[in-house]
């Protein structure tokens, strides 16, 4: 079976004959490795564009660390998935369940990749770092759903239709799915930064306390009281300016 970057959207010319494909014999691992390929170059794009906000390191870095954090959630949380699907009874092949999973998270990233024209718009325009920090986090929410949801109803389509894949399946996965979730938001947080303040230096990592819901919470208040930003700026002084070392010690 013949695939490539467009692949994915087969999907919705021919649903059903897309996820029989998926289910079928009819590709190796070959078509597995593609569509790897074609995640990790359409999520370096995405976090290309994150990064440009602060320059051209930032760029290539954050688009290195976005599809890293993609494949090493994967490989984290995968073979628990798939062992309880063996518990389970399910007997859909390991080669069928990983292209599914990766057809969801080629989708997802599609979606990512069209959005960048609306990110670029509000870079331009002004978006504040914390606006477009929000944004992304929104964009990224809202193309996870369609791939999951893509992937949903090739697991019901096994189990309604070739009968290999047990109905608890489809709620198990779900679950595995906050579990997913929450293992990339907290590799996420140490991967950090992957948009950063035009003020600050680049950095590969950045150490912070504190976790994602704070930050988001934070960001939000960064938003509806940008005023309070300024004036805390005003009164400290920037630890990474020499020239202010002094003034930082009065304060203190």
């Amino acid at each position: 079976m013949k695939t490539n970057i467009f692949k994915v959207f087969q999907y919705y010319r021919d649903k059903s004959e897309f996820i029989k494909q998926l289910s079928g014999d009819e590709f190796d691992w070959k078509f597995v490795i593609n569509f790897c390929i074609y995640i990790i170059v359409l999520l370096f794009i995405y976090g290309f564009v994150i990064g440009i906000y602060h320059g051209l390191s930032q760029s290539v870095s954050s688009g290195i660390k976005l599809f890293s954090l993609f494949i090493l959630s994967l490989l984290i949380c995968f073979p628990t998935f798939y062992v309880i699907q063996i518990i389970i009874g399910s007997r859909i092949k390991l080669i069928n369940l990983i292209a599914i999973i990766l057809s969801g998270a080629m989708l997802s990233s599609w979606i990512l990749v069209a959005f960048i024209p609306i990110v670029i718009f509000f870079m331009i325009t002004g978006g504040n770092y914390y606006f477009l920090q929000l944004l992304h986090i929104a964009i990224m929410a809202f193309a996870s759903i369609f791939g999951m949801k893509l992937i949903i109803e090739a697991l019901k389509y096994n189990c309604e239709n070739e009968d290999i894949y047990p109905k608890t399946g489809v709620t198990i996965f779900r679950i595995w799915i906050v579990i997913f979730l929450f293992v990339s938001i907290q590799l996420g947080w140490n991967l950090r930064p992957f948009m950063s303040k035009h003020t600050e230096k680049f950095q590969i990592f950045r150490q912070y306390e504190g976790n994602f819901y704070t930050a988001i919470l934070y960001s939000f208040d960064k938003i509806t009281n940008p005023q309070k930003e300024e004036k805390q700026e005003e009164r400290l002084p920037d630890e990474n300016d020499s020239l202010n070392i002094e003034k930082l010690k009065l304060y203190k």
